[in-house]
């Protein structure tokens, strides 16, 4: 059975006439018959009722019309979407964050959705470290993260610098500070996380606190300020966190704790957006050249408090996003780390 067959059967049922029908479809009456005859004889069922006066439907021609015009629909949306994925007005961009950048990537999605409302988004919370193999597994298809990300199979490009600050409970004097310095932490004890779940934080992290001679002072952890288990911490006093991102702690928090900015001589990280080398799907790559585009405005070291409204303004209401799930500049080959 054939698309075209379809056609010619819903013409005929609709003008109940062959000739009109023959007309509409712009080819003889002949072949229409023929065509009819055919696909009444591959189905074994007779569809139609003629006489020297009139056609009309069978009860299973009535009933082959009502299903014969929901596959020529269903076909012509699957012909668009095709056509509309081709050009990168439809499909789904899967997306992993990094802890702490979820404002600025929403406000990117935001736009992208305004211009777009065939894509859908599917985002994901994947902590830095985590994002590669999800790249790599087919998991995501774009990631926010801190560097470094060392897979040959990937690519990647910077997009900014974020500045490091401090995580502390509003009851401590620290608090009080328009800005810090590593010095100013020598009495502190320190939460530092894993290296798996972000390398990069975590090497700069230890950077800064060897130079400043702290070392002494830190307390290992599997947790992040950023959830609550983190926030516990540093509320119940076990600790204070050298945390990125902006609000870097859990919000059910926001009463209780405080981030200070840490003003110190490289105490800064890069954030990439990062992608399959061999990505060929369309509304992927123009999702990445358009935050490229959105984000080139942004001054090299953002200031996440401020910068976000100022340059990229106030998206709200948000557009829906697609499930969350918890678990420009130059393109530069991905590998070395920083």
């Amino acid at each position: 059975m054939e698309l075209r067959q379809l056609r010619y059967f819903v013409a005929v049922a609709e003008e109940l006439n062959f000739t009109k029908a023959a007309r509409r479809m712009h080819i003889a009456q002949p072949p229409l018959s023929r065509q009819i005859r055919d696909l009444e004889r591959e189905i074994g069922v007779r569809l139609f009722e003629r006489n020297s006066a009139r056609v009309f439907l069978t009860d299973a021609g009535s009933r082959f019309l009502n299903e014969a015009n929901t596959v020529l629909r269903n076909a012509a949306r699957a012909i668009e979407v095709a056509r509309q994925a081709k050009n990168g007005e439809s499909g789904t961009v899967r997306i992993g964050i990094a802890k702490g950048l979820g404002e600025l990537v929403s406000r990117v999605i935001n736009r992208h959705l305004r211009l777009l409302p065939g894509v859908e988004i599917d985002v994901q919370d994947i902590a830095s470290g985590f994002q590669s193999e999800a790249l790599v597994g087919g998991r995501i298809d774009v990631g926010f993260l801190r560097p470094p990300i060392d897979d040959a199979k990937l690519s990647s490009a910077p997009l900014f610098a974020e500045r490091f600050s401090v995580v502390l409970p509003r009851t401590n004097p620290l608090a009080k500070h328009k800005q810090l310095r590593m010095r100013h932490l020598v009495n502190q004890r320190l939460l530092l996380i894993d290296r798996p779940i972000s390398s990069g934080a975590y090497d700069k992290t230890v950077d800064l606190i060897r130079n400043a001679g702290l070392s002494a002072n830190i307390v290992p952890t599997q947790t992040m300020v950023h959830d609550e288990a983190g926030a516990i911490l540093v509320d119940s006093g076990k600790g204070i966190y050298i945390a990125v991102g902006r609000n870097p702690y859990h919000p059910a928090f926001a009463d209780r704790l405080t981030a200070v900015p840490l003003m110190e001589p490289g105490a800064t990280i890069e954030v990439d957006i990062v992608w399959r080398k061999k990505e060929q799907t369309k509304v992927t790559l123009d999702f990445i050249a358009f935050t490229r585009k959105v984000l080139s405005n942004l001054p090299h070291i953002v200031d996440m408090t401020h910068d976000l409204e100022r340059i990229l303004g106030d998206d709200s209401p948000k557009p829906r996003i697609g499930k969350r799930r918890r678990t420009a500049r130059r393109s530069r080959p991905v590998g070395r780390k920083e």
